[in-house]
């Protein structure tokens, strides 16, 4: 996002303090990228339903607590869901799921130079369900959701330099388990 739509964003987060009206529109914006977020770490629609409820309702009752910091609206509301499905978990005291479709494990090997096939995908679902739930997590916002490191380290609360470790041991351990050469431009 440029500077002008982050602007953007937050003077409708202001109108939206004044008059929660207004808060419909950052909901219908985010709605979708959020589901699909919490639905990868529940793998379960009805639960993903209400963690997704429960995420815009505590950003709606927070509008007053929320401090501009440069970063895209949507950090926020990540960090709100990730805090929302760690919560579930901590208090159910069951296994997290990780679930990735296909298309996903594609669209990270396309990043690479080298060719994959249906064999290595299905070996890296079944790797990814295996990683720890810091590097998932990394690699699924900085991959999957596109965001940058600065974004990340909001998200996860963790430092900038944090989510950029986080993020190369976790390709670094995907490619030496798969022998894969993921290109990794390092922009952002």
């Amino acid at each position: 996002m440029t500077e002008a739509e982050i602007r953007q964003e937050y003077e409708i987060l202001d109108r939206a303090k004044r008059d929660s009206k207004h808060f419909g529109i950052l909901y219908e914006k985010y709605f979708d990228r959020i589901f699909n977020f919490i639905y990868r770490q529940t793998d379960d629609e009805d639960l993903t339903a209400d963690l997704c409820s429960q995420t815009f309702l505590n950003a709606l009752n927070n509008l007053n607590r929320f401090e501009f910091r440069g970063l895209p609206l949507s950090a926020w509301f990540y960090r709100i869901a990730a805090n929302e499905v760690n919560k579930h978990y901590r208090k159910k005291k069951t296994d997290r799921v990780f679930s990735l479709e296909e298309i996903r494990i594609k669209e990270l090997m396309d990043q690479g130079n080298e060719g994959w096939d249906e064999d290595l995908i299905k070996q890296l679902l079944v790797y990814f369900k295996e990683l720890p739930t810091d590097m998932l997590e990394v690699l699924e916002l900085r991959f999957f959701e596109d965001k940058d490191f600065k974004e990340i380290a909001f998200i996860l609360d963790i430092t900038e330099s944090g989510a950029k470790m986080r993020t190369y041991r976790a390709l670094d351990r995907l490619r030496k388990q798969f022998n894969l050469s993921i290109k990794y431009d390092g922009k952002k």
